[in-house]
Formats: structure tokens, sequence, C-alpha cells
């Protein structure tokens, strides 16, 4: 079965590379050959060729943004959101394996069937309209960043103070640099309309949605002093966009066919929706505008704070998702029209959730598996950089938790940033925004991100139990203790030596070192007698060392890994040879655990330092053989060391 697959998002930073991973961990573990092209911010990568597609079983596409999928005209298919192939890739899967995918026919190609589908009739109305928007969000946003920046850094080292604030002279070099920024910000409201006119109909709906943008934008068009802003741009450019449509669906004579797409359609729509918005929607549409920015940059006290509690929620309900993007768009927008409020409160609610989740594996390591403890770590450098999408691996494991947290932590900065009058010339977010020098009341911000990730930090640590352990994949094995590599040859010659250590069970278990004690009560008192054990027995030479090892290894995360089972383990010079003790108390021992279940079987691994991955070998196969409930049932239940030792020879 090979399947390819297609992932995109607004933004193109996280929620693509995101559905890549999900996708082809899940197909992995279906057994299904499958290749993820990514349509992200740098462009297309990993692109399907001609012969992978003639040769794919099924297509997936999880995506916010246009696809064009004309290559893949008789494939069948399936067309979702990114966050589908974040969430529930193996249902994606699974759909293409049964079959379950509707055969798609391009209404441009030369052969049709009566049972075509329109991609556009896989999703929803709401559906479309948003990834429609979307598509010219992720265009629009470049040009604010560039247009931000540049005039952010213009005024940082060539403004002069006046009572006005910052104004650079007309003859600074700085000028200039402001004026390119001035520019890039004047093609916002055309990008915007003219790309969701291209998602709607292609290539022949993106002039008449510039145009349409263009007027959108210069109020003296239709007798407005201001013009619609980004409101009007989204109009002109679903108008011109389904105008496009509607004429390219039109029958034409043959001879009339090359020039629709780049003479007829264009000039047409352009009129449509020019007149449309200069005689009869523009200069309404440009008072709600105007009255809106009027209203937001007159808010103060409570209204301020109502809107900044919103601004936050919405950005931390779904990190990344629909309700995240129309926020920052709101935001985004208001930059051109002078209102870095908004943005402001975007800024810091971006990157709390983020940063509070990297720092609460970081307090508590305990309530968070190890997979989850290296999450956190790029989850934290994701949040510097205002990439709130850090946080969704969290919220997919547990969301009635860690949504609600992050909400709160969000929603605390933004009225933070709101009171303290942070703004954000920039549309992005995060700490990298105002080391570039994009936010003004640069303390205050950092104060709201400060106080907001603590926040939700804390809410977390108070909300969330000690994860059960319902699976340990083998990249979850303890990473802490893994060596660096040596030559290839000695690798070679050490992992020959690991495979043969752990195929020999007869080597690594020992009946000496096997035992069920009952007076066995802590944590503590289990270590000590496991390691007293072993240096009686000699399998160790120095007792206090191989201890303090086991005790820093415990110090990163609990090693008791749930479901009654623990596994502490070291590697130390004092090791004479690779060997497992074994402990029983059915009565369990007073050890943090990650499902909050006592451990009654515990397995302390011990290994020379120059054994390579012997240690990985040892905990890869128990923990495989321990997720068995009726093994691990025996193990907790053996009536003797001999019924343990005979057990464990098996595994």
């Amino acid at each position: 079965m090979k399947i390819l697959a297609i992932t995109s998002c607004p933004n193109g930073i996280a929620h693509t590379y995101m559905a890549q991973e999900k996708l082809e961990q899940a197909a992995k573990k279906m057994g299904v050959d499958i290749k993820v092209e990514t349509q992200g911010g740098v462009g297309a990568e990993n692109v399907l060729t001609a012969k992978e597609i003639r040769e794919a079983d099924g297509i997936i596409i999880a995506a916010d943004r246009q696809v064009d999928l004309s290559r893949f005209n008789g494939k069948r298919l399936i067309n979702e959101n990114v966050r589908e192939g974040i969430h529930h890739p193996e249902t994606l899967i699974q759909r293409i394996i049964d079959q379950d995918a509707k055969i798609y026919h391009d209404k441009n190609a030369t052969t049709q069937s009566n049972d075509s589908d329109d991609e556009e009739d896989q999703k929803s109305g709401i559906q479309m309209v948003y990834q429609h928007l979307m598509n010219g969000v992720s265009f629009m946003v470049p040009f604010i960043v560039v247009g931000g920046l540049l005039i952010a850094i213009a005024l940082t080292l060539g403004g002069h103070p006046t009572s006005e604030g910052l104004k650079i002279p007309d003859d600074s070099f700085w000028k200039a640099i402001e004026n390119i920024g001035k520019l890039s910000f004047g093609f916002m409201v055309p990008i915007l309309a003219g790309y969701i006119a291209y998602s709607i109909a292609d290539k022949p709906g993106l002039v008449p949605g510039m145009i349409g943008g263009a007027i959108a934008a210069d109020g003296s068009l239709y007798g407005s002093e201001a013009g619609a802003g980004f409101l009007g741009g989204i109009v002109a450019g679903f108008i011109a966009g389904y105008v496009a449509k509607w004429i390219k669906n039109i029958r034409v004579p043959k001879a009339m066919a090359p020039i629709m797409p780049i003479i007829i359609i264009p000039i047409l729509a352009s009129l449509v929706v020019g007149l449309i918005f200069i005689f009869l929607i523009g200069a309404p549409i440009s008072g709600i505008f105007t009255a809106l920015t009027g209203w937001l940059k007159g808010m103060q006290g409570a209204n301020i704070i109502i809107l900044a509690l919103i601004i936050g929620a919405m950005i931390a309900f779904d990190m990344g998702g629909p309700v995240n993007k129309v926020a920052f768009l709101f935001g985004s927008a208001l930059i051109a029209e002078g209102n870095y409020a908004v943005m402001g409160m975007v800024a810091v609610a971006v990157c709390t959730p983020p940063i509070g989740l990297g720092l609460a594996t970081f307090v508590q390591k305990h309530k968070f598996n190890h997979a989850e403890q290296e999450m956190g770590k790029a989850s934290f450098t994701m949040g510097l950089f205002g990439i709130t999408e850090g946080a969704i691996p969290f919220a997919a494991q547990d969301p009635l938790r860690i949504i609600p947290s992050n909400m709160i932590g969000a929603m605390v900065a933004a009225v933070i940033a709101a009171m303290g009058g942070v703004g954000d010339r920039v549309a992005h977010g995060g700490p990298i925004v105002a080391v570039l020098g994009g936010i003004d009341h640069i303390i205050w911000f950092f104060i709201a991100v400060i106080i907001g990730s603590l926040v939700t930090m804390i809410t977390i640590l108070i909300l969330k139990r000690n994860t059960p352990v319902t699976d340990v994949e083998e990249n979850q094995v303890d990473a802490h203790l893994e060596t660096s590599t040596n030559s290839s040859q000695e690798s070679k010659h050490s992992e020959s030596k690991v495979d043969e250590s752990v195929e020999h069970n007869d080597n690594v278990f020992q009946k000496d070192v096997i035992n069920i004690n009952t007076n066995v009560k802590t944590k503590e008192e289990a270590i000590d007698y496991m390691v007293k054990n072993l240096k009686e027995h000699r399998f160790i030479n120095n007792e206090d060392v191989v201890k303090q090892a086991i005790l820093n290894r415990e110090a990163e995360s609990t090693t008791a890994i749930g479901m009654n089972v623990a596994i502490p383990h070291a590697k130390s010079d004092a090791v004479k040879q690779p060997t497992v003790a074994v402990l029983q108390n059915k009565e369990g021992v007073d050890w943090i655990s990650l499902d909050e279940t006592l451990p009654k079987i515990l397995f302390m691994i011990v290994v020379p330092n120059d054994s390579n991955n012997t240690h990985l070998k040892l905990l890869q196969r128990l923990s495989r053989s321990l997720m068995d409930d009726k093994t691990r049932e025996a193990l907790i239940n053996a009536p003797s060391k001999d019924d343990i030792y005979d057990i464990l020879k098996e595994i």
C-alpha cells in the first residue's frame, strides 16, 4: 500500500510539519508506505513526482490553504484540514486502505465522470470560506512582518523624540528604510484580496482580487476619507474569486478557450468587483471599518480588559487553529491602521502557552513522561519565537486540563499587555519580536509574558495528575543515558556485544539478585536493598558509586513507569557486567509513579560505561514485555524467585 500526502497550514511554520510527522508515524505503525509533501513557509519540499502519483493507492490532503489538485486526477483523494492530519492520522490512512475515499476528477481534465466530485464538496461551506481566507492571510503576513520590522528598526535607530512621538528627519538615511516599510504595508490589502480570490478561482482570480483589494484600500475612489481596510479586502477577495469562478465555468467556443484565463476572465471579473465596490459597498464597508478602528482606539478601562480577555482566550483556545487565526488576523490587519494595541495583546498571548508548558515540564518532571519532557524543551523554544503550536501535543493528550490552563495564562498576559500599553508593529509575537525592536513598552511586554507563562505553568501543575503510561515506545527510552558514538568499528563491535548479552538472558538475569521482600517500603529502601544485593554477589565493586548513579537518574524523572512497575537504571564504571536485579513486593513500594500506582515489581538495570547501548536494549525489551498484562501479573504474583526467573528467561 502506497499513500501520498500533502500538508499545509496558513503560516507554513508549525502545523504543516506537525501533520507531516504524525502521518509518517501513523503510517509506520500501520505498515503503510507514505510520502508527505510539505507546502510550508519556505515553499514545497519533498515534492511528489509524477511516477509516485501514478503508483499511489490514494492521496491525503491535510491543508488549510488551497492546494492544486489537478495532478491527482483519477486518484482516490481525501481533502481535510491540517488539524485532522495532526489529531487523526490513523483515521485518514485507514480511509485510504478501506477505499473510503472518492475518486477525484479534475474539471479541466479531458475525461470526466458523472460521479465526479469537486474537491470543495468534500468540505463544508464554512471550511472552504476559512480555507480561502487563510490562503489570503498566509500571503499577507510576510508583507506586514517586513513592513513592521523595517519601520521599527528605522524609528529605533533614526528616530528623534518629538511631541508626537519618534519622527525621522526627511533627509535621514533611515527615512528611506521607513518608506520601504510603509510601501510593504501598502501591499497588505491587495495581497489579502488577491490570494483569497486565487484560492477560489485559481490564477484567473488573482488579478481581479488584487485590483479589488487596491480599490478597497483607496477610499478616494468611493468618496471616503479612509479606505475599507482589511474588511474591504476580504469582501473584495471573495467577490472577485466567485465572479471569476462563475465566468470560468461558462462554456465557450474552443477558439475562445485560450484567451479566457488571461483576458476575458480577469477583465470582466475586475470590472464587476471594481464597480460593485465603487458604487455599492465601498462607502458602507469603509464606514464600518472606520467606526471599528475608532472604537478600538478609544477603548479604556473595563472595555479594553474585556477585549484583552477575548483575544487571549481565542489565541490559546485552539493554538493555531481557526479561532486563533481569526484573532491573529484581527490584530495583524489593524497594524496598517496605526493600531498596535490589539496585536500587542496577541503578541503576548501566542507565546505564553508553549513557554508555560515548557516550564511545567522542567519544574515537576514526575508529572510528565520522558517524551513529554522532550516536547517541553521544544515547546519552550517555540514559545520564544512566538509559535503557539508548540503546545498542541500536550493539548492533544490532555485537552481538559491543558487547554483551560493555556487560556487562563494567555488571558492574564493579554490583560497585562493591554493595561501596560504594549503595542506590536509586526504581525508576529513572542520575545523574538521584542528583541528585534517591534514592540512598544517592552518592559510591560516581558512582564506580561513572564506572569502569563507562570500562571499557565502553575495552573497546569495544579490540574495535571501524574500521567498514566499506556505505551512505551523505543524512542521514549531514557535518552539521558545514551553515550556519544565511538568510531564506526568500535560501535559495530559494541553493538554485537550488546546483542549477544541481551540475547543470552542467563548473563543478564541472575537468580542471586532476584528477591521477594515485603519489608522494603520506600523507594530509598528499595534502591539500597537492590544495590547491596548486587554488591554482595559481586556484580558491582562500589556500592556508593552505583547508588549515586541510580539516584542521579531518578532525579531526572521517575522511573516508576506505572502499572505497578519501576525500572531504575544506571551506567557506571563500578559495574562489572550488565545485570538486572529484580525485587518483588506484592504490597507495593512508596514510589512516585506516572499513574500513581505503587510499584510491585522492580527491575534495576546496571551496566558498565563501556557497554554502549546495552541498557537501551534491556529497557526496550522489558518495556515491551511488561506492556503485556499477563506477563506483568505473572511476575507480580510469582510465588518464588525460581518462578520469576523462569518468566524472565522467556522475555
